[in-house]
């Protein structure tokens, strides 16, 4: 009996561990469309803002950016361009759904998930017509949209991520088919638009007859979602938040954003479906007298946070730092402040104090929460694109107008936020004798940490103080690696340095990249070498499993580029 449970135990633990791959590598994948969207917000925020005639007559600037001039005309094409992406994130996110699951050969990938949802949509267009389910009125109202053209019923975004994964999983399975001699030409990535045609005719006939349920159950759980009323916003927040660590937190807020589960409005006489949409639907309408806080609860949460609460934790680990050591953390500390003010990004503050103190961190979940249900409980009607910083502050709070928005209910929070925030997080720094930054041995580094320094310490790894700059390694771990020769600290390049540390071309099954790391799956991790890694220019080297995430910052992208040239070389 004790021997059987031994057996499942790590049975089990495997199948989480390739679970929690799989939602990571789904987040990962959703994140290249959603990248798209502070362009497009920024676009529509400034063309729309600047063109909207009540804003101009109130401020006196109708004779120069009015109906007519130059600068209107210029607005109004800044404007549609940034609805025109709103409009059409689900065939966005079918191609970079695809491009982000597929294994190799991407571009067939990407080129096949647009090919899918064409023939999905049109299949189910078809069936609406031949049936004529337009015309009965069985249908809810508002589950028919126009998708790129096509009648057919409205599935979001969700229809997207259905053809990207279904997409990617086709690709993966059958890039390298070999058909027989007389039909060979078909095979291999040819095959892929083919094969992903003949199925999402399938999907598309599936979909006609089960989607309106699907549609039935979302609307439900969405009016149970709003139904919940402040204690439900308070624990989207908490949520939220607490799911960063583990990256999931993309699966997690997108479906409110982004479909019926975020609420809908009819808005110039069209059916808007997901908090964001309704969003900036309203934000590109001439009509629209208020912002709808029943949309934006699920997005004003994070200006208290992002641009005074987490300033204030800042300021309370500078106070706590040793006087020989405040001004290198004040430094690091003011950079992440700003970073999170002005931009949202809030990974560097955030993973420090969840580093040396878990903690802080659910405190930290807790006030996220207790934002987003005082924001609408005040009213506050300010939406977002990506972030939560400053420049979404101004783009659809300052500049829509209090009137509209309630903005200036976010600082008058924010001031309460920020003193809460150092109160807090300087008592139990004091209190527990937590290391944050400043407050290190003199041995050790004073420095931010990050997510992969938290994935480290997790398996033992890492210890406080363990540098994780760019091009930091142990050099006692690299004297025991035989394998480290004099060429790797030598004109070695840094994709080869990759490609050996990674255990060579052949071991690498899956490479892929996120903001800030390489993402890898591998054959063999005991091929793994992170000491060659982390002379490669690694921040740090996260293992899960056959999961390999090599931290390189902003950079990522351009490494990635570079080590697929240095592959497809040789």
């Amino acid at each position: 009996m004790n021997t059987a449970a031994a057996i499942k135990k790590p049975e089990k633990k495997k199948r989480d561990s390739r679970l929690f791959g799989v939602l990571q590598r789904v987040g990962r994948a959703f994140m290249l469309p959603i990248a798209l969207l502070p362009i497009a917000g920024l676009l529509l925020g400034i063309g729309s803002s600047l063109t909207n005639e009540a804003m101009l007559e109130t401020y006196n600037l109708t004779a120069i950016l009015g109906p007519g001039t130059v600068a209107n005309s210029i607005l109004t094409v800044l404007s549609n361009v940034g609805s025109i992406i709103f409009n059409n994130l689900p065939i966005i996110f079918a191609m970079g759904v695809a491009l982000g699951m597929a294994e190799s050969e991407k571009g067939t990938a990407t080129l096949s998930a647009a090919i899918a949802f064409f023939v999905m949509h049109e299949t189910i267009s078809t069936l609406l017509s031949i049936t004529g389910r337009l015309e009965s009125g069985e249908l809810l109202e508002g589950s028919i949209a126009n998708v790129v053209g096509i009648t057919s019923l409205e599935m979001g975004v969700f229809g997207g991520i259905i053809v990207g994964l279904g997409v990617a999983a086709l690709h993966n399975r059958f890039y390298k088919i070999k058909l027989p001699t007389v039909i060979s030409f078909f095979g291999g990535t040819r095959f892929i638009p083919i094969i992903s045609t003949v199925v999402y005719t399938g999907v598309g006939v599936l979909m006609f007859f089960i989607w309106p349920y699907i549609q039935q159950a979302i609307f439900a759980l969405g009016n149970l979602v709003l139904n919940s009323g402040y204690i439900g916003t308070l624990v989207y927040g908490f949520i939220e938040r607490i799911l960063i660590p583990f990256g999931l937190h993309h699966v997690f807020y997108l479906p409110f954003w982004q479909t019926g589960l975020g609420g809908s409005a009819v808005i110039d006489g069209a059916l808007i479906y997901g908090a964001q949409n309704i969003f900036f639907a309203e934000l590109a309408s001439p009509n629209t007298e208020v912002f709808s806080v029943a949309a934006t609860r699920f997005m004003s949460g994070k200006f208290p946070l992002m641009i005074f609460g987490l300033p204030g934790a800042a300021l309370a680990m500078y106070t706590c730092a040793r006087p020989e050591k405040k001004k290198v953390a004040g430094g690091l500390l003011l950079s992440a402040a700003l970073t999170a003010m002005l931009t949202g990004i809030t990974e560097p503050l955030e993973f420090t104090f969840l580093f040396v103190a878990p903690v802080l961190y659910v405190f930290h979940s807790l006030l996220a929460g207790l934002s987003y249900m005082l924001m609408h409980l005040l009213n506050v009607g300010v939406g977002m694109t990506f972030s939560g910083g400053l420049i979404d502050l101004t783009l659809f709070g300052i500049l829509q107008g209090t009137a509209k928005t309630n903005w200036l209910m976010i600082p008058l929070v924010g001031v309460i936020y920020f003193a809460a925030y150092y109160t807090l997080f300087r008592v139990m720094i004091k209190r527990f004798d937590y290391l944050t930054p400043g407050r290190e041995a003199d041995t050790e580094e004073t420095k931010l940490y990050t997510r992969a320094d938290v994935e480290e310490r997790k398996r033992g790894g890492q210890r406080i103080g363990k540098p994780a700059t760019a091009g930091a390694y142990d050099m006692a771990e690299v004297a025991k690696e035989p394998e480290l020769s004099d060429a790797a600290v030598g004109l070695e390049s840094t994709s080869s340095l990759i490609l050996r540390g990674l255990g060579g071309k052949d071991n690498i099954t899956n490479l892929d990249a996120c903001a800030t790391r390489l993402r890898v799956t591998v054959k063999d991790p005991g091929l793994v070498t992170d000491s060659l890694l982390k002379m490669s220019g690694a921040a740090g080297v996260i293992r899960r499993g056959d999961g390999i995430q090599v931290v390189y910052g902003p950079q990522v992208s351009v490494i990635k580029s570079e080590l697929e040239d240095h592959m497809n070389e040789i």
